[in-house]
């Protein structure tokens, strides 16, 4: 069968560690690493300090992150696309199809899941180890890192959650990368240009790839979390 055939050859490619597919992959690691790195920078500690503080508005911080969870790729792509284009605001900067700018849209995709994700993880933390602590004499910062401590392992998933979301993306990175081969190709435009060519076995290969980063990710997550509460 034709779906088989073309299942071999992409293990077939794997196998031989074709250069084009292992710059591919390189390509979309580098750019979702630091889209999440950076994101997480910005996410963790304000999710972290909506999540425990009390002030004005927070429901509507907190429904403002929720909504922006629904943002749609393709305008995240619209709008950088418009700042960074030659008559745009930093049009001068010339990042325009390069992985700075596809690194930018993603960090604005996944800032919000990180943020609600991390104001979720805090919530769910009882109050009486807050209480305990200031009973206990301990410090707001004190305070804060024993809620941090508790919540680390709904944040780390959050991390992941946010990781698997980048590395997946195809709409910012067609946009904002133009698919260029040797620049900007990553596996998602990479399959999409496949698919459009006819030629399967390349995009069955980075799906492979794609599907066993998710589980390795996935797995390590679930190996830590289990280690550490046994």
């Amino acid at each position: 069968m034709y779906f088989f055939d073309s299942l071999y050859s992409a293990l077939m490619l794997l196998g031989q560690f074709d250069a084009e597919l292992l710059f591919i992959v390189g390509v979309s690691l580098n750019i979702s690493f630091w889209s999440t790195v950076a994101a997480c920078l910005v996410g963790i500690p304000m999710g972290f300090v909506i999540g425990i503080s009390s002030f004005r508005g927070k429901q509507a911080a907190i429904t403002f992150f929720n909504t922006m969870l629904a943002l749609p790729t393709v305008v995240i792509g619209l709008v950088v696309y418009t700042l960074l284009s030659r008559r745009g605001v930093f049009g001068s900067l010339g990042w325009l199809y390069t992985q700075k700018a596809m690194i930018i849209g993603q960090i604005i995709l996944i800032t919000p899941i990180i943020v609600a994700f991390t104001i979720a993880a805090v919530g769910r933390i009882d109050d009486r180890y807050r209480r305990t602590a200031l009973a206990l004499g301990a410090s707001s910062w004190q305070v804060a890192m024993v809620i941090l401590r508790e919540a680390r392992f709904s944040i780390m998933a959050a991390v992941v959650a946010a990781f698997g979301r980048v590395i997946s993306e195809i709409g910012i990175s067609m946009m904002l990368g133009g698919n260029a081969k040797g620049f900007t190709r990553t596996m998602t435009t990479a399959m999409a240009l496949e698919y459009d060519k006819g030629e399967f076995v390349l995009s069955l290969a980075l799906g492979i790839v794609l599907l066993a980063i998710s589980l390795t990710v996935n797995t390590a997550l679930g190996y830590v979390q289990g280690k550490t509460l046994r």
